[in-house]
Protein backbone atom coordinates (compact mmCIF):
# COMPACT_ATOMS: atom_id res chain seq x y z
CA UNK A 1 0.00 0.00 0.00
CA UNK A 2 1.49 3.30 -1.31
CA UNK A 3 1.89 6.04 1.12
CA UNK A 4 2.25 9.79 0.64
CA UNK A 5 3.04 11.45 3.87
CA UNK A 6 3.58 15.10 4.22
CA UNK A 7 4.78 15.16 7.52
CA UNK A 8 8.30 16.12 8.36
CA UNK A 9 8.27 13.17 10.98
CA UNK A 10 6.79 10.04 10.65
CA UNK A 11 3.45 9.99 11.84
CA UNK A 12 2.44 7.22 14.39
CA UNK A 13 -1.41 6.69 15.45
CA UNK A 14 -2.44 6.62 18.55
CA UNK A 15 -5.08 4.90 19.25
CA UNK A 16 -6.60 3.05 22.58
CA UNK A 17 -4.11 0.14 23.91
CA UNK A 18 -7.08 -2.37 23.47
CA UNK A 19 -8.52 -1.69 19.85
CA UNK A 20 -7.79 -0.78 16.23
CA UNK A 21 -9.78 0.07 13.67
CA UNK A 22 -10.78 -2.29 10.96
CA UNK A 23 -9.64 -1.17 7.43
CA UNK A 24 -10.83 -3.99 4.79
CA UNK A 25 -8.83 -4.04 1.80
CA UNK A 26 -12.13 -4.27 -0.03
CA UNK A 27 -13.53 -1.28 1.23
CA UNK A 28 -12.64 2.82 0.52
CA UNK A 29 -11.81 4.67 3.46
CA UNK A 30 -10.72 8.55 4.57
CA UNK A 31 -8.33 8.59 7.13
CA UNK A 32 -8.05 11.96 9.25
CA UNK A 33 -5.77 12.67 12.16
CA UNK A 34 -6.46 15.53 14.01
CA UNK A 35 -4.88 17.83 16.72
CA UNK A 36 -5.29 21.15 17.99
CA UNK A 37 -4.18 23.02 14.74
CA UNK A 38 -3.24 20.40 11.87
CA UNK A 39 -5.26 17.56 10.48
CA UNK A 40 -4.31 15.24 8.60
CA UNK A 41 -6.19 13.05 6.18
CA UNK A 42 -5.22 9.57 4.78
CA UNK A 43 -7.31 8.75 1.97
CA UNK A 44 -7.70 4.94 1.42
CA UNK A 45 -9.37 3.93 -2.48
CA UNK A 46 -8.78 -0.09 -3.37
CA UNK A 47 -4.98 -0.88 -2.57
CA UNK A 48 -3.47 3.29 -2.33
CA UNK A 49 -3.55 5.18 0.71
CA UNK A 50 -2.40 9.21 0.65
CA UNK A 51 -1.96 11.38 3.74
CA UNK A 52 -2.12 15.23 3.80
CA UNK A 53 -1.82 18.35 5.93
CA UNK A 54 -3.74 21.16 5.94
CA UNK A 55 -4.51 23.92 8.70
CA UNK A 56 -8.02 23.26 10.09
CA UNK A 57 -9.29 25.38 13.54
CA UNK A 58 -10.99 22.94 16.23
CA UNK A 59 -12.32 25.99 17.92
CA UNK A 60 -15.63 25.61 15.42
CA UNK A 61 -16.00 22.03 15.21
CA UNK A 62 -19.01 22.14 18.15
CA UNK A 63 -22.04 20.08 16.86
CA UNK A 64 -24.67 21.97 15.44
CA UNK A 65 -28.43 21.56 16.31
CA UNK A 66 -31.61 22.24 14.63
CA UNK A 67 -32.90 23.37 11.50
CA UNK A 68 -30.99 26.50 9.88
CA UNK A 69 -33.81 27.93 9.29
CA UNK A 70 -33.18 28.47 5.20
CA UNK A 71 -36.34 27.28 3.48
CA UNK A 72 -36.72 25.15 0.14
CA UNK A 73 -37.64 28.00 -2.02
CA UNK A 74 -34.34 29.56 -1.49
CA UNK A 75 -32.75 26.16 -1.95
CA UNK A 76 -34.18 26.12 -5.18
CA UNK A 77 -33.94 29.28 -6.80
CA UNK A 78 -29.72 29.09 -5.55
CA UNK A 79 -29.89 25.66 -7.50
CA UNK A 80 -31.74 27.41 -10.55
CA UNK A 81 -29.22 30.48 -10.79
CA UNK A 82 -26.16 27.85 -10.18
CA UNK A 83 -27.38 26.49 -13.72
CA UNK A 84 -26.08 29.25 -15.95
CA UNK A 85 -23.19 28.67 -18.00
CA UNK A 86 -19.98 28.84 -15.10
CA UNK A 87 -18.59 32.62 -16.32
CA UNK A 88 -22.34 34.50 -16.39
CA UNK A 89 -22.43 33.36 -12.18
CA UNK A 90 -19.20 35.41 -11.62
CA UNK A 91 -20.13 39.19 -10.16
CA UNK A 92 -19.38 42.36 -11.67
CA UNK A 93 -17.74 44.43 -9.34
CA UNK A 94 -13.89 44.16 -9.20
CA UNK A 95 -13.95 43.74 -5.16
CA UNK A 96 -16.53 40.83 -5.71
CA UNK A 97 -14.60 39.01 -8.91
CA UNK A 98 -11.27 39.73 -6.97
CA UNK A 99 -13.29 37.57 -4.24
CA UNK A 100 -14.76 34.50 -6.37
CA UNK A 101 -11.27 34.18 -8.33
CA UNK A 102 -9.22 34.50 -5.00
CA UNK A 103 -11.99 30.98 -3.32
CA UNK A 104 -10.81 29.30 -6.51
CA UNK A 105 -7.19 29.48 -6.02
CA UNK A 106 -7.89 28.40 -2.38
CA UNK A 107 -10.24 26.02 -3.32
CA UNK A 108 -7.16 24.30 -5.67
CA UNK A 109 -4.68 25.05 -2.90
CA UNK A 110 -6.58 22.74 -1.01
CA UNK A 111 -4.68 18.87 -0.06
CA UNK A 112 -7.50 16.44 -0.48
CA UNK A 113 -8.21 17.79 -4.64
CA UNK A 114 -5.51 15.09 -5.75
CA UNK A 115 -6.49 12.30 -3.13
CA UNK A 116 -9.67 12.04 -4.30
CA UNK A 117 -8.86 12.68 -8.06
CA UNK A 118 -10.34 16.11 -9.02
CA UNK A 119 -7.95 18.36 -11.22
CA UNK A 120 -8.32 22.29 -11.31
CA UNK A 121 -9.75 22.47 -14.67
CA UNK A 122 -12.93 20.22 -12.64
CA UNK A 123 -12.68 22.61 -10.08
CA UNK A 124 -13.36 25.19 -12.94
CA UNK A 125 -15.87 23.65 -14.51
CA UNK A 126 -18.13 23.09 -11.41
CA UNK A 127 -17.03 26.35 -9.61
CA UNK A 128 -20.98 27.02 -9.02
CA UNK A 129 -21.14 23.56 -7.20
CA UNK A 130 -18.32 24.81 -4.76
CA UNK A 131 -19.86 28.15 -4.51
CA UNK A 132 -23.43 27.04 -3.68
CA UNK A 133 -22.33 23.77 -1.43
CA UNK A 134 -20.33 26.81 0.41
CA UNK A 135 -23.21 29.08 0.56
CA UNK A 136 -24.99 26.01 2.14
CA UNK A 137 -22.66 25.77 4.76
CA UNK A 138 -22.25 29.06 5.70
CA UNK A 139 -26.02 29.13 5.94
CA UNK A 140 -26.16 25.94 7.91
CA UNK A 141 -23.61 27.32 10.53
CA UNK A 142 -24.85 30.95 10.11
CA UNK A 143 -21.41 31.98 8.87
CA UNK A 144 -20.99 35.24 6.70
CA UNK A 145 -19.48 33.80 3.61
CA UNK A 146 -18.61 37.02 2.50
CA UNK A 147 -16.10 37.80 5.40
CA UNK A 148 -14.94 33.83 6.12
CA UNK A 149 -11.75 33.54 8.08
CA UNK A 150 -8.94 31.26 6.89
CA UNK A 151 -10.05 29.02 9.20
CA UNK A 152 -13.85 28.83 8.26
CA UNK A 153 -12.73 28.91 4.55
CA UNK A 154 -10.67 25.69 5.03
CA UNK A 155 -12.92 23.31 7.06
CA UNK A 156 -15.73 24.39 4.41
CA UNK A 157 -13.73 24.31 1.13
CA UNK A 158 -10.80 21.59 2.75
CA UNK A 159 -12.68 19.77 4.50
CA UNK A 160 -15.93 19.36 4.24
CA UNK A 161 -17.19 19.85 0.40
CA UNK A 162 -14.04 17.82 -0.65
CA UNK A 163 -15.52 14.69 1.86
CA UNK A 164 -18.73 15.34 0.48
CA UNK A 165 -17.33 14.85 -2.94
CA UNK A 166 -15.72 11.95 -2.00
CA UNK A 167 -18.89 10.30 -0.48
CA UNK A 168 -20.51 11.10 -3.81
CA UNK A 169 -17.91 9.39 -5.64
CA UNK A 170 -18.29 6.38 -3.43
CA UNK A 171 -22.15 6.29 -3.69
CA UNK A 172 -21.43 6.76 -7.81
CA UNK A 173 -19.35 2.96 -7.33
CA UNK A 174 -21.36 1.83 -4.99
CA UNK A 175 -24.91 2.22 -7.40
CA UNK A 176 -22.48 0.92 -10.34
CA UNK A 177 -22.40 -2.49 -8.47
CA UNK A 178 -26.58 -2.96 -9.42
CA UNK A 179 -28.14 -3.78 -12.62
CA UNK A 180 -30.74 -2.06 -14.14
CA UNK A 181 -34.38 -2.83 -12.01
CA UNK A 182 -32.86 -3.78 -9.29
CA UNK A 183 -33.28 -2.50 -5.61
CA UNK A 184 -30.73 -0.77 -4.47
CA UNK A 185 -29.27 -0.91 -0.94
CA UNK A 186 -28.12 2.83 0.41
CA UNK A 187 -24.87 2.92 0.58
CA UNK A 188 -23.36 2.92 4.32
CA UNK A 189 -20.48 5.06 5.54
CA UNK A 190 -18.64 4.74 8.85
CA UNK A 191 -17.75 7.71 10.53
CA UNK A 192 -15.75 6.60 13.56
CA UNK A 193 -13.25 9.35 15.81
CA UNK A 194 -13.00 9.89 19.32
CA UNK A 195 -15.78 12.06 20.88
CA UNK A 196 -15.22 15.99 20.83
CA UNK A 197 -13.17 16.07 17.38
CA UNK A 198 -15.38 16.78 15.22
CA UNK A 199 -17.46 13.76 14.04
CA UNK A 200 -21.28 14.88 14.67
CA UNK A 201 -20.22 18.18 13.16
CA UNK A 202 -19.14 15.94 9.80
CA UNK A 203 -21.87 14.39 9.41
CA UNK A 204 -24.78 17.04 10.34
CA UNK A 205 -23.16 18.73 7.61
CA UNK A 206 -22.77 16.24 4.95
CA UNK A 207 -26.51 15.11 5.40
CA UNK A 208 -27.80 18.45 5.28
CA UNK A 209 -25.74 19.14 1.93
CA UNK A 210 -27.40 15.63 0.49
CA UNK A 211 -30.73 16.78 1.39
CA UNK A 212 -30.44 20.24 -0.50
CA UNK A 213 -28.90 18.29 -3.93
CA UNK A 214 -32.27 15.70 -3.08
CA UNK A 215 -30.40 12.76 -1.75
CA UNK A 216 -32.11 10.81 0.71
CA UNK A 217 -30.37 10.38 3.93
CA UNK A 218 -30.19 9.08 7.33
CA UNK A 219 -27.88 9.72 10.04
CA UNK A 220 -27.48 7.10 13.21
CA UNK A 221 -24.93 6.86 15.83
CA UNK A 222 -23.61 4.03 18.08
CA UNK A 223 -25.28 6.59 20.97
CA UNK A 224 -28.81 5.68 19.87
CA UNK A 225 -28.09 1.95 20.44
CA UNK A 226 -27.26 2.21 24.36
CA UNK A 227 -28.88 -0.38 26.26
CA UNK A 228 -32.11 1.02 27.85
CA UNK A 229 -31.84 2.44 31.57
CA UNK A 230 -33.15 -1.30 33.05
CA UNK A 231 -30.18 -3.05 30.72
CA UNK A 232 -27.40 -0.98 32.12
CA UNK A 233 -28.20 -1.55 35.55
CA UNK A 234 -28.33 -5.71 34.46
CA UNK A 235 -24.72 -4.98 32.90
CA UNK A 236 -23.59 -2.95 36.29
CA UNK A 237 -25.18 -5.58 39.01
CA UNK A 238 -23.24 -8.65 36.26
CA UNK A 239 -20.15 -6.94 36.54
CA UNK A 240 -19.67 -5.45 40.26
CA UNK A 241 -16.56 -3.37 40.49
CA UNK A 242 -15.99 -3.05 36.89
CA UNK A 243 -15.38 0.79 36.39
CA UNK A 244 -15.62 0.54 33.03
CA UNK A 245 -19.48 -1.23 32.76
CA UNK A 246 -20.32 1.14 36.00
CA UNK A 247 -21.90 3.00 33.31
CA UNK A 248 -22.59 3.47 29.59
CA UNK A 249 -19.86 3.71 26.99
CA UNK A 250 -17.65 1.25 26.42
CA UNK A 251 -18.21 -2.19 23.99
CA UNK A 252 -21.37 -4.23 26.35
CA UNK A 253 -23.30 -1.41 26.71
CA UNK A 254 -25.38 -1.62 23.32
CA UNK A 255 -27.83 -3.31 22.45
CA UNK A 256 -26.65 -5.12 19.79
CA UNK A 257 -29.74 -7.19 18.61
CA UNK A 258 -31.42 -3.76 18.12
CA UNK A 259 -28.57 -2.33 16.02
CA UNK A 260 -29.35 -5.37 14.19
CA UNK A 261 -32.47 -5.11 13.62
CA UNK A 262 -32.11 -1.29 13.01
CA UNK A 263 -29.17 -1.10 10.50
CA UNK A 264 -30.95 -4.41 8.36
CA UNK A 265 -34.13 -2.20 8.58
CA UNK A 266 -31.94 1.17 7.02
CA UNK A 267 -30.57 -1.26 4.07
CA UNK A 268 -33.98 -2.10 3.01
CA UNK A 269 -35.61 1.22 2.94
CA UNK A 270 -35.42 0.82 -1.28
CA UNK A 271 -38.12 2.19 -3.02
CA UNK A 272 -41.07 5.20 -2.33
CA UNK A 273 -43.60 4.89 0.49
CA UNK A 274 -41.07 2.54 3.03
CA UNK A 275 -40.72 4.24 5.99
CA UNK A 276 -38.58 4.18 9.65
CA UNK A 277 -38.88 5.93 12.70
CA UNK A 278 -34.77 5.83 13.66
CA UNK A 279 -34.08 5.55 17.63
CA UNK A 280 -32.17 7.89 19.71
CA UNK A 281 -30.78 8.38 23.38
CA UNK A 282 -31.47 10.94 25.72
CA UNK A 283 -28.21 11.15 27.94
CA UNK A 284 -30.06 13.49 30.02
CA UNK A 285 -32.40 10.58 31.29
CA UNK A 286 -32.32 9.18 34.94
CA UNK A 287 -29.70 12.16 36.58
CA UNK A 288 -27.38 12.08 32.94
CA UNK A 289 -27.11 8.22 33.46
CA UNK A 290 -28.94 8.11 30.07
CA UNK A 291 -32.36 6.27 28.45
CA UNK A 292 -33.42 5.33 25.10
CA UNK A 293 -35.78 8.36 24.01
CA UNK A 294 -39.63 8.06 23.78
CA UNK A 295 -40.39 6.46 20.08
CA UNK A 296 -42.76 9.50 20.15
CA UNK A 297 -39.76 11.92 19.72
CA UNK A 298 -37.88 9.47 16.99
CA UNK A 299 -37.24 10.96 13.72
CA UNK A 300 -38.62 8.97 10.16
CA UNK A 301 -36.54 8.57 7.34
CA UNK A 302 -38.60 7.49 4.06
CA UNK A 303 -37.32 5.33 0.95
CA UNK A 304 -35.50 5.83 -0.90
CA UNK A 305 -32.75 6.05 1.05
CA UNK A 306 -29.15 6.97 -0.84
CA UNK A 307 -26.75 6.91 1.60
CA UNK A 308 -26.78 5.99 5.54
CA UNK A 309 -24.20 8.09 7.47
CA UNK A 310 -22.88 5.99 10.55
CA UNK A 311 -20.82 7.71 13.53
CA UNK A 312 -19.61 6.47 16.75
CA UNK A 313 -16.29 6.78 18.50
CA UNK A 314 -15.61 3.25 18.79
CA UNK A 315 -16.52 1.96 15.10
CA UNK A 316 -14.47 -0.34 13.28
CA UNK A 317 -12.37 -1.59 16.57
CA UNK A 318 -11.65 -4.88 16.84
CA UNK A 319 -10.03 -7.36 20.17
CA UNK A 320 -6.89 -7.67 21.16
CA UNK A 321 -4.81 -10.74 22.74
CA UNK A 322 -6.06 -11.34 26.30
CA UNK A 323 -2.40 -11.06 27.62
CA UNK A 324 -2.44 -7.61 25.72
CA UNK A 325 -4.89 -6.65 27.63
CA UNK A 326 -4.67 -7.26 31.16
CA UNK A 327 -1.21 -5.70 31.01
CA UNK A 328 -3.20 -2.50 30.71
CA UNK A 329 -6.09 -3.11 32.70
CA UNK A 330 -7.59 -5.93 33.79
CA UNK A 331 -11.71 -4.72 33.85
CA UNK A 332 -10.07 -4.31 30.21
CA UNK A 333 -11.13 -8.07 29.53
CA UNK A 334 -14.41 -8.46 29.90
CA UNK A 335 -14.80 -4.97 27.59
CA UNK A 336 -12.13 -6.60 25.15
CA UNK A 337 -14.18 -10.20 24.96
CA UNK A 338 -17.39 -7.90 24.35
CA UNK A 339 -15.97 -6.48 21.30
CA UNK A 340 -15.89 -9.76 19.56
CA UNK A 341 -19.90 -9.40 18.79
CA UNK A 342 -19.55 -6.05 17.17
CA UNK A 343 -18.48 -6.82 13.90
CA UNK A 344 -21.89 -8.84 12.98
CA UNK A 345 -23.22 -6.33 14.45
CA UNK A 346 -22.06 -2.75 13.39
CA UNK A 347 -19.02 -2.70 10.87
CA UNK A 348 -20.16 -5.63 8.61
CA UNK A 349 -22.84 -3.04 7.33
CA UNK A 350 -20.29 -0.35 6.50
CA UNK A 351 -19.10 -0.30 2.44
CA UNK A 352 -16.63 2.91 2.90
CA UNK A 353 -14.87 4.44 5.84
CA UNK A 354 -14.47 8.00 7.42
CA UNK A 355 -11.65 7.56 10.43
CA UNK A 356 -10.67 10.35 12.29
CA UNK A 357 -7.85 10.07 15.01
CA UNK A 358 -6.17 12.45 17.19
CA UNK A 359 -2.42 12.60 18.10
CA UNK A 360 -3.22 12.86 22.25
CA UNK A 361 -6.14 10.77 23.63
CA UNK A 362 -6.30 12.93 26.75
CA UNK A 363 -7.67 15.81 24.73
CA UNK A 364 -10.75 13.24 24.71
CA UNK A 365 -11.49 13.49 28.35
CA UNK A 366 -11.96 17.51 28.39
CA UNK A 367 -13.70 17.28 25.29
CA UNK A 368 -16.13 14.76 26.70
CA UNK A 369 -16.04 17.15 30.01
CA UNK A 370 -16.97 20.04 27.80
CA UNK A 371 -20.35 18.29 26.23
CA UNK A 372 -21.20 17.41 30.02
CA UNK A 373 -20.61 20.93 31.33
CA UNK A 374 -22.80 22.15 28.33
CA UNK A 375 -25.66 19.97 28.85
CA UNK A 376 -25.47 20.84 32.77
CA UNK A 377 -25.33 24.52 31.72
CA UNK A 378 -28.56 23.95 29.80
CA UNK A 379 -30.57 23.28 32.83
CA UNK A 380 -30.42 19.01 31.70
CA UNK A 381 -28.42 16.57 33.71
CA UNK A 382 -25.62 15.55 32.73
CA UNK A 383 -22.45 12.90 34.27
CA UNK A 384 -20.64 14.14 36.51
CA UNK A 385 -16.33 14.64 36.26
CA UNK A 386 -15.65 11.40 37.96
CA UNK A 387 -18.42 9.81 35.82
CA UNK A 388 -16.96 10.67 32.80
CA UNK A 389 -13.26 10.06 33.68
CA UNK A 390 -14.82 6.19 34.98
CA UNK A 391 -16.69 5.34 31.82
CA UNK A 392 -13.92 6.67 29.80
CA UNK A 393 -10.65 5.96 31.88
CA UNK A 394 -9.43 3.47 29.55
CA UNK A 395 -8.35 5.77 26.89
CA UNK A 396 -6.04 7.69 29.34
Amino acid sequence: MATLNLFSQPWQPTISPFCCSNTNNNNNVVYAYHNHNNSKLHFFSNSRQFSVLSQLSTNSSKSVSGSSGLQNSSFVSGIEYRKRPLYSVFPTKPAQVSSVEDLYEFICSGPLLDKIGITQEQVAESIDNWLLYGRYLCRLFQLNELFLTEPQKARIYHYYVPVFLWCEQQITEHQSKFKDGEDIPPLVIGFSAPQGCGKTTLVFALDYLFEVIGRKSATVSIDDFYLMAEGQNKLREANPGNALLELRGNAGSHDLAFSVETLTALTKLTREGMKLKLPRYDKSAFNGRGDRADPSTWSEVEGPLTVVLFEGWMLGFKPLPVDAVKVVDPQLETVNKNLEAYYDAWDKYIKSWIVIKIKNPNCVFQWRLQAEIAMREAGKPGMTDDEVCCSHGFMF
